[in-house]
């Protein structure tokens, strides 16, 4: 039986593309990932990622790599469909593996209705398995969290190298918060890689609407 692993990386991200991934891989095969060290990309540090990206890339039959800017995305939360974006996402990436059947991370309360979403738009015959924690409980779609965020921490580090330090993103790291933070005070808007739907930029800019560049 072929299956595939779908997962993604950023979903919670003020800064960059939501990164979704998919491994295809035949099961006679999934042994091999775990005795590579294959885990859910969380509990590993960016060096073991690297170097576990390129040795999953060797082993599976296939696999895509979707990036989801922060326009689309902030397009589906002002009609909070965020959930719905990532559901149709993982169902193109699934049309293009092609599995008999797939495992995916849902990042529905409900993974049943997670499923029925992904369903809804799936074009293949192949069968969904959705539920919490798939990342950690099933070796497929850890694989797929690597690749996922593997390529995320590649399209920060691309921003990085562009404009200066930004931080790992994420609305928890006071570095980045204080690059938006600047930019916005410099150029009076958001940054094109970032996603104003975000509640701390979406307030920054609605403050910053209301008060001159020197009353910050």
């Amino acid at each position: 039986m072929i299956v595939a692993g779908v997962d993604e990386a950023g979903r919670g991200s003020i800064l960059g593309p939501l990164v979704v991934a998919g491994i295809k891989i035949h099961e006679s095969k999934l042994k091999q990932l775990r005795l590579m060290g294959v885990k859910d990309s969380k509990k590993l540090a960016p060096i073991a990622r690297e170097k576990l990206y390129r040795k999953i890339l060797n082993i599976v039959d296939d696999y895509y790599v979707c990036k989801v800017t922060p326009k689309r995305i902030d397009h589906f939360v002002s009609m909070k469909k965020l959930n719905a974006l990532e559901a149709n996402t993982m169902a193109m990436i699934i049309n293009k593996l092609k599995p008999h059947e797939a495992f995916v991370d849902s990042c529905d309360v409900s993974p049943e209705r997670f499923r029925v979403a992904i369903m809804s738009t799936l074009k293949c015959r192949a069968r969904i398995d959705s539920s919490h924690h798939a990342d950690s409980n099933n070796i497929a779609v850890s694989a797929a969290s690597i690749i996922a965020k593997v390529n995320r921490d590649r399209e920060i580090a691309r921003i990085r190298k562009r404009i200066g330090n930004i931080g790992s993103g994420y609305p928890s790291d006071k570095k980045t918060m204080r690059f938006v933070y600047m930019w916005v005070r410099t150029h009076g808007k958001a940054p094109k890689f970032a996603r104003s739907s975000w509640r701390p930029l979406r307030e920054l800019l609605n403050r910053y609407s209301q008060m001159k560049i020197s009353d910050f």
